[in-house]
């Protein structure tokens, strides 16, 4: 028996040999023959049957493994973390005690810096019947390889740019730098993925504070988009009312005088009151006017005629004004007499705007079926094109002219005062509409970044959706089919450091809230939850246009308001620079897809 075992072929033979040799009768022989025959297939079968299943799964166990390195690759490329990672899953996929194999190995490694991981896997597998024939063991062998492609892919990137992106995190970096940062090597990410294809991907901006800058992408399509004339909360250097109708005066005899029996013989023979006029300038502006009256020292002496000066000076007045705005949305300089004193002060658009007609109301929300509701809240609407109502059109934001009020106690009121400062100049970096860019131009944009204003989550996603919207204002552009042939996938990420946070008392997008009154009923009340309700409705709707909605909440707690607002598995917390990078390294690989390519 164990010379069987050591040298079973030559084993076999002698048994056959000796079956043969055999002349004793002829049925043993077969039956012998036979019951080798069958030892054969059957152990044959069982263990190629056995490698056959050890090789399915080292292999899937391969492919999974690489598929798992390529994921944690990050913009230090293929580094240890990614290589345990790769080796951690394999080892998990695949277990020699439970395959009955030995001497496995698992070799991963990149020769691209991670864009493609490939892995060498071995392993013995001994078998059980076919070593009778001399066949002791199966040396397994399978090579795996994952790479990442993107293909067609729009990315609409709506990027919280408020003044608290500019707290710094730890060390010196500030919390918009991380931004640039990670925006830069998500494009490279996108860019390694794409090198050796024909794929299009297309990259928009929409950096959102207190507004959005889009006045210059909507008077490139039609400048009749933004009104001519606007009401803004304002100032004017004009007369000061506030003390009734005394304002100066020494009664004086006209001379030479005369004197009338009667007050009515006197009120015939006065000349007229002179009508009020300007005199002087700057500071000493005032108006005037001569004013008579018919005057006796007591009631048995006669009438005279008196006359003084009523003088009213001038002081600036804070209330609603009416601007013509067809100049300045020209992008031109206008002058305005809203400086010191009634001084005129030039200004230039900086392409923020005021959105278009709404409603105060406290809900909004949005159907398949129906859109959007209320449907007389415009600046809900994502695609219908101004009409020549100016209901319709967008304002500018004027930060020049705009202006709050307080009374003489230092209230805030809507009355008309003497008292007031102005509204705040809260512009963020013009938005961009989709385009192929280099890395250049991709970085260029992000460095142009600048953090100011406050948090106006729903300005940004409505402009999000806006320009990248297939049925709106921008379609043509929208809809370009690539040149490959191949889909377009659809993407908007959208980054906050904060929770919804309006400021009644600053312009932005809906006016000064306190004055003008577009969302709430009193200036205040519900303020935030209306404006997350606009939020929320225009998420809906963009998702419902086929669009991935991606969130990521940077320093801030992932609120049920962002999951509900982002498409299914699509939202990320990040509390520092490096999960911020993580999470658009995530998204990236996302929007891309890794395959299996060996």
């Amino acid at each position: 028996m164990r010379q069987a075992c050591l040298y079973p072929a030559k084993a076999v033979r002698e048994v056959l040999n000796g079956v043969l040799r055999d002349s004793g009768g002829n049925i043993l022989p077969i039956a012998a023959i036979g019951m080798l025959v069958a030892a054969v297939v059957v152990g044959s079968a069982v263990d190629l049957s056995r490698d056959y299943l050890v090789r399915e799964q080292i292999q899937s166990a391969c492919d999974a493994a690489v598929l798992a390195g390529r994921r944690t690759v990050t913009t230090a490329g293929f580094d240890t973390a990614s290589k345990a990672a790769a080796t951690a899953y394999f080892n998990t996929n695949f277990n020699d005690a439970q395959q009955g194999t030995r001497s496995t190995v698992f070799t991963v490694t990149s020769t691209d810096d991670g864009q493609t991981v490939t892995a060498t896997a071995t392993t013995v597998l001994d078998t059980l019947l076919m070593r009778i024939f001399g066949k002791d063991s199966f040396d397994i062998r399978v090579n795996c390889g994952s790479s990442m492609g993107v293909g067609n892919a729009d990315v609409m990137m709506v990027l919280d740019t408020t003044g608290s992106m500019d707290y710094t995190l730890s060390g010196s970096q500030t919390r918009i730098q991380a931004l640039r940062a990670a925006m830069k090597n998500f494009y490279t990410t996108i860019y390694n993925a794409t090198a050796n294809s024909n794929a299009r991907v297309r990259y928009g901006f929409v950096p959102f504070s207190s507004t959005v800058n889009v006045g210059r992408l909507l008077t490139a399509v039609n400048s009749s988009y933004i009104v001519d004339s606007y009401p803004y909360q304002s100032r004017a250097y004009e007369p000061d009312d506030s003390g009734g109708s005394d304002y100066s005066g020494t009664w004086t005899a006209v001379i030479p005088t005369t004197s009338y029996s009667s007050q009515n013989d006197c009120n015939n023979a006065k000349p007229a009151d002179t009508a009020f006029s300007e005199q002087g300038s700057g500071q000493a502006r005032s108006q005037v006017k001569k004013e008579y009256s018919c005057i006796r020292s007591d009631r048995n002496s006669p009438y005279y005629v008196y006359w003084r000066w009523l003088t009213r000076p001038y002081t600036m007045r804070y209330h609603q004004v009416t601007y013509d705005t067809s100049s300045f949305k020209k992008f031109n300089s206008v002058a305005t007499p809203t400086g010191t004193n009634g001084a005129n002060v030039s200004s230039t658009w900086g392409g923020c705007i005021q959105e278009r007609d709404t409603v105060a109301q406290a809900t909004f929300s949005y159907s398949t079926s129906t859109g959007i509701s209320p449907k007389a809240a415009l600046d809900l609407d994502l695609d219908t094109a101004p009409t020549s109502d100016d209901k319709t059109k967008w304002r500018p934001l004027w930060p020049e002219v705009s202006y709050r009020r307080w009374s003489d106690s230092g209230y805030y009121t809507t009355a008309t005062t003497n008292n007031g400062g102005d509204a705040g100049t809260y512009c963020p970096a013009q938005a961009k509409l989709l385009a192929t860019m280099t890395q250049s131009a991709f970085n260029s944009y992000a460095d142009s970044l600048v953090a100011i204003g406050g948090t106006y989550l729903d300005v940004g996603m409505i402009w999000g959706g806006r320009l990248m919207s297939q049925q709106g204002m921008w379609s043509t552009l929208n809809s370009d089919e690539p040149s490959n042939g191949g889909k377009v996938s659809r993407h908007v990420i959208f980054m906050t450091d904060g929770q919804m946070e309006p400021n009644q008392y600053i312009a932005q997008a809906w006016g000064i809230e306190y004055w003008d009154r577009r969302v709430t009923t009193d200036g205040t009340t519900n303020d935030t939850a209306r404006h997350t309700q606009r939020f929320l409705a225009t998420c809906e709707a963009i998702k419902a246009k086929g669009i991935r909605v991606w969130v990521v909440a940077f320093t801030s707690s992932l609120s049920s308001d962002l999951t509900t607002c982002a498409s299914d598995d699509s939202s990320y917390t990040a509390n520092s620079s490096s999960e911020l990078n993580t999470a658009f390294q995530e998204i990236a690989k996302q929007v891309g897809e890794l395959r299996v390519v060996q």
